[in-house]
């Protein structure tokens, strides 16, 4: 496993382009003069929002270096990934698909990521009512009891369509909660639970913009372990639905992308003035709301985590591919099954 963290490249600016210039990326601005030079060996992948050119020859160079690159609309509505040819042993992808339709094996696996998700959720909130007093605090904690109880109801589950009703039921309570978690006087709107599609406040706008962001870092991990991104246990099959991705964001959710989100409303970092409020009630980032997640969002990838297999602290951008060779290890019949992370 790299020892390193390296860089993802976002571009945002539209009408910007990116060029290969031998070993390096050239980036030029629209009505900026001059370029950026930015050496290829730095850059982990490229991620672009928007109108972004980029020239054949970059494109067919990050596909050689399985550089992976990622387009996203300006909202951060995933639109397209490119990677290079397919890596990993093809008997571990015939034994994930094995073990998919094994509704019992099948079944073990999701059970796990659910309870990976409604566990984090839950320090979530305790952390939170740490820092919270009076009626904020008893509903904080109130809410973290049930989901403690939750997580006792997930061995029941005879079937999946029962497990996701209980992982419906938690993350009811979670969001119900969460808005105690935020501090009084900051400038954003009422935020009274998760809405999607679109989100109808700034706090979901944010909320499901560091989603996006977790997808990719999921799905980067899954193909570089070399499971199939498309096959899942506990999200369905469906064209074009990486479903192996969105299980393994689960249990990351709360504990990396909503605790940025909370760490950015709560300290002021992002305030009402970073988004756009679109016809219809939607609402999402502007480009300087952008730039200030994504540096919070390369800060939370370098923090470093405790990893209970690993027995050492481990960079939370690395996490999700930890978590994809575990599952690898798994369905190769290497460990008995699957543990979610869910720090000491």
């Amino acid at each position: 496993m790299p020892t390193e963290i390296l860089n993802t490249l976002y571009v945002q600016t539209q009408g910007a382009s990116l060029h290969l210039d031998e070993d390096s990326i050239r980036v030029a601005l629209p009505d900026t003069p001059g370029r950026k030079t930015l050496p290829l060996r730095r850059i982990e992948s490229i991620v672009v929002y928007g109108h972004i050119n980029l020239s054949t020859e970059l494109i067919a160079r990050c596909a050689d270096d399985n550089r992976p690159i990622v387009w996203m609309s300006r909202g951060g509505r995933f639109t397209a990934r490119l990677e290079g040819p397919t890596r990993g042993n093809v008997l571990l992808r015939h034994a994930q698909h094995q073990v998919h339709d094994d509704d019992t094996a099948r079944l073990e696996i999701a059970r796990a990521f659910v309870a990976g998700k409604i566990r984090n959720s839950r320090r979530v909130l305790l952390r939170a009512a740490r820092d919270a007093t009076g009626s904020p605090q008893i509903g904080l904690r109130a809410a973290a009891d049930e989901l403690a109880e939750a997580v006792t109801w997930l061995p029941d589950a005879k079937d999946l369509t029962e497990l996701m009703g209980l992982e419906g039921q938690a993350g009811r309570t979670y969001f119900a909660a969460l808005p105690l978690a935020l501090r009084k006087g900051t400038d954003f709107p009422p935020f009274t639970g998760r809405s999607r599609r679109p989100p109808t406040d700034p706090t979901n706008a944010l909320i499901s913009f560091l989603y996006g962001l977790l997808r990719n870092l999921a799905q980067g991990a899954a193909e570089q372990v070399g499971l199939d991104p498309y096959v899942g246990f506990l999200h369905s099959l469906r064209p074009a639905k990486p479903a192996l991705a969105l299980d393994l964001m689960e249990e990351f959710r709360p504990a990396l992308a909503d605790r940025l989100a909370l760490t950015l409303i709560n300290r002021r970092t992002l305030r009402v003035e970073h988004f756009d409020e679109l016809p219809g009630g939607a609402w999402q980032l502007d480009e300087n709301g952008r730039k200030i997640v994504f540096e919070g969002w390369q800060d939370t990838r370098r923090q470093e985590w405790d990893h209970p297999i690993a027995a050492r602290p481990v960079p939370a951008g690395l996490l999700p591919v930890m978590q994809a060779r575990i599952l690898a290890r798994h369905l190769r019949g290497e460990l008995p099954g699957y543990l979610p992370w869910i720090p000491a």
